[in-house]
């Protein structure tokens, strides 16, 4: 096959057939194919697009281009969720034990941080001695033994993602409605479930910011997983704040281990319950959403989630006593104070900018080789529409890093609104998407 050929005529919006696609991606797997020449083609992917076909040919092409995994000796029905990510979205963290906890088995493959969002394996494996480089047969015994795994590419699933994962981070690439799609749904197919879960972000820390786009990938996505057989239901939900209250590796654990200790965190656990019903439901343990739900609300405070994630931690080679004391972390050399310049109601954040300056302060990679800095991270103290007086703290950084140029906590407070009126209340779950197409969602 002729490589450039094949940009050219995506880039001039041709029509790609699925050998063509197994040709030239086959080509990159094997080295043949050079990271330029795939980033040429993720460019015009980008600027050209592709049909529903040849969405789903490329998802197939990089579903097989790997192993898929079989999980049929594990009883029940394994149900994933995946998020398209956000700022401070450590859902992953508390929803996997807590359905687990309801009889679902939930085998997980998650990714690294992408853009200005993180990634649930950067703050796993914040936590000392975690693996999420698990081998198939560990990542088999792990779910037979706990029900649950959280685990990373391994080299035989789908490596083709796995590949053009990290290249679509540095190349300006990612908000690509058949490259998400493609990405998202050949490692969930991969990973041997019966039934998905989508949350897909929308609003100023989303890479999808219009609601429409963001319903059209929700779409796809469902399109693609009903296709191949699997039971699947998306959520369109909003990002246009941090979710929760930290944002960062270690400290988006300490929150999610909060959480599932009891903690009160309205719009975390709001999506988390949510999604975790969807899960239940879809796992043949409950007879709609909402009764999941329920089921999910119990498993957290009967406590039953909380020991879950603690075994997870030790069979996955944690040191479970991080989990059990948080306070014995190392701490970061700088934990600047950021106070409110003005007295009001907190109206907007940037979010999108609040996790680039995550990112910054070491919570995140600029480049595929940089590495991270799990103590670094902010703590907000304000969510939108909380009442705020000059001077009183809006968030702690925490990070190791000084900073070069205006001061870290300048920087942060410029990237909050504050106004004199509470900002009008706008739902967190905005629709669900199914086998019928999207509609609001009217769930409680």
């Amino acid at each position: 096959m002729n490589p450039v050929e094949f940009i050219r005529k995506k880039r001039s919006g041709q029509t790609l057939s699925r050998k063509e696609m197994h040709d030239f991606i086959s080509a990159y797997v094997t080295g043949e194919v050079p990271d330029y020449q795939m980033s040429a083609f993720l460019m015009a992917v980008y600027f050209s697009g592709m049909s529903r076909e040849e969405t789903a040919a490329f998802t197939d092409v990089m579903l097989h281009s790997g192993r898929v995994i079989d999980l049929s000796s594990v009883p029940g029905r394994k149900v994933d969720k995946h998020s398209t990510g956000g700022v401070g979205d450590k859902v992953s963290l508390i929803l996997a034990p807590m359905v687990a906890a309801c009889g679902v088995p939930v085998p997980m493959i998650s990714g690294r941080g992408l853009g200005h969002t993180g990634g649930t394996l950067d703050k796993l494996e914040s936590i000392p001695g975690f693996r999420t480089n698990l081998s198939i047969e560990e990542y088999q015994r792990v779910i037979s033994e706990t029900g649950l795994v959280l685990s990373g590419q391994t080299e035989e699933i789908a490596p083709a993602d796995r590949k053009m994962y990290a290249l679509r981070d540095v190349t300006a690439t990612i908000e690509s409605i058949p490259l998400i799609a493609g990405s998202i749904m050949s490692k969930k197919l991969a990973e041997g479930i019966d039934a998905l879960v989508l949350d897909v972000k929308t609003g100023s820390g989303a890479f999808m910011q219009r609601y429409e786009e963001s319903v059209e990938l929700a779409s796809a996505l469902v399109s693609i997983g009903r296709a191949m057989g699997k039971e699947t239901i998306g959520f369109v939900t909003r990002m246009n704040e941090p979710l929760g209250t930290a944002v960062g590796n270690w400290c988006e654990v300490v929150e999610s281990v909060e959480c599932l200790r009891g903690k009160k965190c309205p719009d975390l656990m709001e999506v988390t319950y949510v999604l975790g019903g969807a899960m239940v439901f879809l796992g043949g343990k409950a007879s709609s959403i909402e009764e999941g739900m329920r089921t999910c609300e119990s498993a957290v405070w009967s406590g039953r989630a909380y020991e879950k994630f603690l075994e997870l931690v030790r069979v996955q080679g944690g040191e479970a006593s991080y989990i059990e004391n948080p306070g014995k972390y190392p701490k970061a050399a700088f934990s600047p104070r950021v106070e409110s310049p003005a007295s009001g109601y907190i109206t907007g954040f940037d979010t999108r900018l609040i996790g680039v300056l995550a990112t910054e302060l070491g919570a995140g990679r600029m480049s595929v080789d940089d590495d991270i800095d799990p103590k670094a991270g902010i703590l907000f103290k304000k969510k939108i529409g909380d009442h705020i007086e000059k001077g009183e703290t809006l968030a702690m950084i925490q990070t190791d890093r000084p900073s070069r140029g205006r001061p870290w906590e300048e920087r942060l407070a410029a990237l909050i609104s504050i106004g004199p009126e509470p900002p009008e209340r706008t739902p967190l779950i905005l629709s669900i998407v199914d086998g019928e197409g999207a509609k609001p969602w009217g769930g409680s």
